[in-house]
This record gives C-alpha cells, sequence and structure tokens, in this order.
C-alpha cells in the first residue's frame, strides 16, 4: 500500500515541482543575464557546485524518478499476474525502495557530486 502511494506522490511531486523548475528555468533564460544569474544563484555556489537547495531537489528529483520507475516495473510485474503472493508482494515492494536509492546514490556518484 505505501508503494502504491508513493508511486502517485512522487508521480505528483516530480509533474509539479519539475514543471514548476522548468518553468521558472525558462522565464529566467527569457528575462535575461541577470534572471538567469538569480536562478542558477538559488541552486549553485559559485564555483558550479550544487548548494544544499539545489542538492536537496536534485536528489529528490532523482530518487523521485527511480522510485516511480521501479514502482512502474513492480505493477509491470503485477500485471503479468506474478508476485501475488503475499511473501513475494512485500519483497518487490521493499525491493522498489532498495533499487532506488542504489540507483541515485550510483547516479549521483556517477556525476561526481558528493
Amino acid at each position: 500500500m505505501t508503494v502504491s502511494i508513493l508511486h502517485r506522490a512522487t508521480g505528483s511531486g516530480m509533474a509539479t515541482v519539475g514543471a514548476a523548475l522548468l518553468v521558472w528555468f525558462l522565464a529566467a533564460l527569457a528575462a535575461g543575464d541577470t534572471a538567469y544569474a538569480t536562478f542558477r544563484d538559488v541552486f549553485t555556489y559559485a564555483d558550479g557546485r550544487l548548494n544544499i537547495v539545489g542538492w536537496v531537489i536534485g536528489v529528490g528529483l532523482t530518487w523521485s524518478l527511480f522510485q516511480h520507475m521501479m514502482s512502474g516495473i513492480r505493477h509491470l510485474v503485477l500485471d503479468t499476474g506474478a508476485g501475488y503472493e503475499l511473501k513475494i508482494n512485500r519483497n518487490l515492494a521493499r525491493l522498489t525502495f532498495v533499487f532506488s536509492t542504489l540507483l541515485t546514490i550510483v547516479f549521483w556518484l556517477y556525476l561526481g557530486i558528493k
């Protein structure tokens, strides 16, 4: 049940936060250098590294993407008629959290941002 609720929440969250950030980014680009610099300064330090706001939003959106994807894969397996046994279903639900967390860590390590 938690995975199902979180699947909906991550989908809505990515759509809402992602759309708001995209609109802000595009508006900042259209408004000129000062507006874009303000947008960039909210998320990064002067040397280009992510600050705490950029890191939290970046990692949060990345984890949401991977959690939503893993939950979708779980639902795909369930749609085939497999995995309805209680023990298997619980293990698949737990694995969505494990793999989404691992994929997020690997993704950010690959980017070189620790």
